[in-house]
């Protein structure tokens, strides 16, 4: 059972405090789809391993080290997976990279990927085509902008066992659908391809089980919804692509013996292969703060407050004659909830709410709205009064 169906009691509140966004003390922050503020366990976080870092130097470095794997170990309970699945990247579009450069690509292979993909999930993609690997598109059906299973069955029926990679947002980012990854995954799997995933809009909001959907690999960094720095994320890529991806960056870091006075090439069964050099220790910090937040909470509780504000946007929308064009119905919602209000430009809209501290961003033709778990039904209830005085 998915996270949008398995927990039906609301919290009285929101189940992360607020007095960790300091941002909510002057505006209506709605956004975090495009980027979270840090709350400030992170901030703290951050400041004291540079202050660490200044201080000792080298000398600090055992326990950072031991700090970065606590984080590991809170980022693979997040994502559902095991802790040698595991690498921090920069970013989302370097994780994807590590996918899309690493496999072993035939002239005539081909790539089955939604239209309207962000471009860090196209570009990867595409930029393959001097290898003679060529994409299959999926087209987004209706307002919502959903993807149907039987138009990936279809893509890959007619790849005639020539896809090898299947990749998908999790949640797009522009009307908020959310893929069934279960079901893509079996069906992929059917027909002898990986499923990679874009995870940057639905981890740390939707409850994640990525080994038990069978996902092969996923990114996300941390900026949106895991509500941590930006320049770091999560990379999870399963034994069986593992042992097929050969790693582009390889360094000090990516192999068994770090001994670097007699180095040699013995790849690191886990992921931290893609590791090639030395992390962002700061970023990991802030990130392990933020994630330590979502694990006190419980990232059902906090689906289960973010759905429930996003229904309540939804709702009152459509009371004030604007079109909800997200899903909001079924598995196929998130925490994304964009609305058209009919004879205003969604850009204008975004600016005229701006104006009013109500913090919204313009996608695909309309407002997009994403809380997180610190919102309010003040904040929605604000967020809808601007609405009805465009």
């Amino acid at each position: 059972m998915s996270g949008a169906e398995a927990y039906s009691d609301v919290p009285t509140g929101p189940p992360l405090a607020r007095s960790q966004f300091p941002i909510g003390e002057r505006l209506t922050y709605l956004n975090h789809a495009l980027v979270a503020p840090l709350p400030v366990a992170a901030v703290e976080a951050m400041a004291a391993d540079a202050e660490a870092a200044a201080r000792q130097a080298s000398e600090g470095w055992p326990e950072r080290n031991e700090g970065v794997e606590r984080v590991r170990d809170a980022a693979a309970r997040l994502m559902g997976v095991d802790a040698a699945d595991v690498a921090f990247v920069k970013n989302t579009t370097e994780g994807l990279a590590f996918v899309a450069g690493g496999l072993d690509w035939r002239p005539g292979d081909r790539i089955v990927l939604p239209d309207g993909e962000y471009p860090s999930n196209e570009f990867c993609w595409l930029a393959l085509g001097d290898r003679g690997v060529e994409v299959d598109r999926i087209a987004p059906v209706g307002r919502p902008g959903e993807l149907p299973l039987d138009a990936f069955a279809a893509a890959l029926e007619a790849g005639r066992g020539r896809v090898r990679v299947v990749a998908v947002s999790w949640v797009q980012f522009t009307r908020g659908w959310r893929t069934d990854l279960g079901a893509l995954a079996d069906l992929a799997h059917e027909h002898g391809a990986f499923l990679c995933v874009d995870a940057i809009q639905g981890l740390g909001v939707v409850p994640a089980d990525l080994a038990g959907w069978g996902v092969d690999a996923a990114v996300a960094d941390a900026h949106k919804w895991l509500l941590g720095p930006e320049g770091i994320g999560v990379l999870s890529v399963a034994p069986a692509l593992r042992d097929r991806l050969r790693v582009s960056e390889p360094g000090w870091a990516s192999v068994v013996d770090q001994d670097c006075d007699h180095p040699e090439l013995v790849l690191h069964p886990s992921a931290r292969r893609y590791e090639g050099g030395t992390l962002n220790m700061v970023g990991v910090a802030g990130l392990g703060a933020s994630l330590d937040l979502l694990d006190g909470a419980g990232v059902e509780a906090v689906w289960t407050w973010v759905d429930h504000l996003a229904q309540r946007a939804a709702h009152g929308a459509t009371a004030l004659g604007a079109e909800v064009l997200s899903a909001r119905q079924g598995s196929g919602r998130s925490g994304i909830v964009t609305v058209a209000v009919p004879g205003v430009e969604a850009a204008d809209a975004v600016g005229r709410l701006g104006e009013a501290g109500i913090i919204v961003r313009a996608r695909s033709g309309g407002i997009r709205i994403s809380p997180h778990g610190w919102n309010t039904e003040a904040d929605i209830d604000a967020a809808l009064t601007a609405l009805g005085d465009l």
